[in-house]
């Protein structure tokens, strides 16, 4: 119970990393804010919590409408008083294509989502954590952000811009007990991943298993990660143990990357 009585805010919790993490943090005694844009899809997370023994609250809402955001604070902290907690995981993968291929629409749609979301939301709930003068924010990236991948700009640039998000952040807001940081999953079992490897299959003319070979080749364990996987990063960045960690990008990507 290591973060017994703590108030978590999870965006992109109706499934995949987003769904494990709130699942996590509600089993570790959090009380989880739950929120994206498909409402039956948190109620769902919110059963599992449930049945789970834990405590969860659904409010939807779209990281790219900052009315909408500001919404989900205020009833957040009408209901529970507080922000512990804030997890930026929405996000999406955005087109995959060449360059001169990507229209103004794929690229805003992509930013505003996986980047502005992020700095709209830590804005909207900054206030909250500074008068308590403590909180966790923990941004969930990609090993994306540390490096190219050739048919995936828009992803590519919003995950790097997030990493020199995240540092800055950290010394804005660490004379107020606020730590920032930013979990870099490298590929993960999922629905996402699945969906990649089907898209990146009919791009470059390849096989599915030959696409997804192309993400798990390069690691050092030769295989995916799991969602349980960051959510363990998260509880402990969370928790009295990761208390002096901040202004990091911590890679968890069987070895993909390593700096």
């Amino acid at each position: 119970m290591r973060l017994k009585d703590k108030i978590a805010l999870v965006t992109g919790a109706s499934q995949g990393i987003g769904r494990v993490i709130a699942c996590r943090m509600a089993a570790e005694g959090a009380r989880v804010v739950l929120t994206a844009r498909n409402e039956p899809n948190l109620q769902k997370t919110s059963k599992l919590i449930a049945a789970a023994g834990g405590s969860s609250l659904v409010i939807p809402a779209d990281l790219a409408d900052k009315k909408s955001l500001v919404n989900l604070i205020e009833k957040t902290l009408a209901e529970w008083g507080a922000i512990d907690i804030l997890v930026n995981n929405s996000g999406i993968i955005g087109p995959t294509k060449r360059c001169e291929e990507i229209s103004r629409q794929e690229w805003d749609e992509c930013m505003s989502v996986n980047m502005t979301g992020v700095f709209l939301l830590t804005q909207a709930a900054l206030p909250a954590m500074k008068k308590n003068r403590s909180g966790t924010i923990i941004n969930v990236g990609s090993v994306t952000g540390k490096r190219p991948l050739p048919g995936r700009m828009p992803y590519a640039a919003a995950k790097m811009a997030l990493v020199g998000f995240t540092r800055t952040l950290a010394f804005e807001v660490g004379d107020f007990g606020i730590t920032a940081n930013v979990i870099c999953p490298g590929s993960t079992e999922g629905p996402r991943i699945d969906r990649v490897c089907r898209e990146m299959a009919i791009a470059e003319k390849i096989s599915i298993e030959d696409a997804a070979t192309t993400f798990t080749a390069p690691a050092a364990l030769k295989r995916f990660v799991l969602p349980e996987d960051h959510a363990g990063i998260c509880v402990f960045l969370a928790s009295d143990d990761g208390a002096n960690v901040t202004g990091q990008d911590i890679n968890v990507s069987g070895g993909l990357v390593w700096y």
